[in-house]
């Protein structure tokens, strides 16, 4: 007989927290605090541009047809005459300014999904949270790979040694391992024939003790996908227990792929229509990147059970508190 999954508690708000609890989520906060200056001094030194984050948009991520989307309504209004969208990601964006003005760059962006609240306790989904986004003209897939494991790999060896003490309170100094490179790299379909189509992904999460990349993955219209084989070209990171903390891939910049995925996917072509645009002008580059998901890195660093514990104000689904 199996076990029963462990009962996760809901994070509470600050002014419900005792002496106690908030000792520990000032610690949380300085391990989130270190690791925001890690990772972007990282990218600094990298030659990476560090951008201004944009929290409404005509133009957003579409999330679809990404089958571990989960979003329970989109929140639109009108400003100026025009529909707006909370941002749901920047990956438009990144396309935009990494083919322009900015080659190299990162953004650390708000995301706002509303999650189903039906996932308020699987420990990993917040309806709001922030992404490192990145972007670069011209890498490979390689090249971001590369990068994310020498910005985490960093990040937990100085971690190991400056945060020793926070480390120590919250329990995770000695299980905290620096992980090796290069890390381990699984294919998306290996995984679907050894733990099945809906479940690889939990199945893959509770599995390792270490980072382990993912790779070809179906998914939005802007990740790379080659015709002829049916092969993705785009990665996601997998930590223990939270699963996928990094999604990103080489980036589709050929309009007439572009345009026949959109519309493959049932995508409305009108939202995209600058991407469109700047790629039959032959102005959109080619780039690789991705975004990795600040809340859960930090959770799997400071061994939290639910990742809202990282946030001062939890945005854990179903839930609206007063601030």
């Amino acid at each position: 007989m199996k076990d029963k999954p462990e009962t996760i508690q809901i994070p509470k708000p600050l002014e419900q927290l005792s002496s106690s609890e908030l000792e520990r989520k000032a610690c949380i906060g300085k391990i989130m605090t270190f690791t925001l200056k890690s990772l972007s001094d990282t990218y600094v030194k990298e030659g990476f541009q560090w951008l201004l984050p944009v929290a409404l948009s005509q133009s957003t991520d579409p999330l679809w047809p990404d089958p571990g989307a989960s979003i329970e309504k989109r929140i639109e209004v009108d400003i100026y005459g025009k529909p707006v969208r909370t941002t749901a990601s920047m990956i438009i964006h990144k396309l935009i300014a990494s083919s322009t003005a900015y080659p190299k760059l990162f953004i650390l962006s708000p995301n706002i999904r509303i999650e189903k609240a039906a996932r308020a306790e699987t420990g990993k989904h917040i309806y709001e949270f922030t992404q490192l986004d990145f972007e670069a003209r011209d890498a490979t897939s390689k090249d971001v790979m590369d990068l994310v494991e020498k910005a985490l790999i960093t990040l937990v060896k100085d971690l190991k040694t400056e945060m020793k003490g926070e480390l120590t309170s919250l329990c995770r100094c000695d299980s905290l391992k620096v992980p090796k490179a290069p890390f381990k790299v699984c294919d998306r379909v290996e995984l679907e024939a050894k733990y099945g189509a809906e479940g690889w992904e939990a199945g893959l999460a509770q599995e390792i003790e270490e980072p382990v990349w993912v790779t070809n993955i179906p998914r939005e219209f802007y990740d790379f996908e080659d015709f002829k084989t049916g092969r993705w070209d785009n990665y996601d990171l997998f930590l223990p227990q939270f699963g996928e903390v990094l999604s990103g891939a080489k980036r589709e910049w050929e309009y007439g792929k572009i345009l026949s995925k959109i519309e493959r996917d049932k995508v409305k072509k009108e939202n995209y229509a600058l991407v469109l645009n700047m790629a039959k002008e032959g102005r959109l580059k080619p780039s690789a990147g991705g975004g990795i998901g600040i809340e859960r890195l930090v959770g799997w660093v400071a061994g939290v059970k639910h990742i809202g514990e990282c946030q001062p104000f939890p945005r854990v689904p179903g839930i609206v508190n007063e601030l």
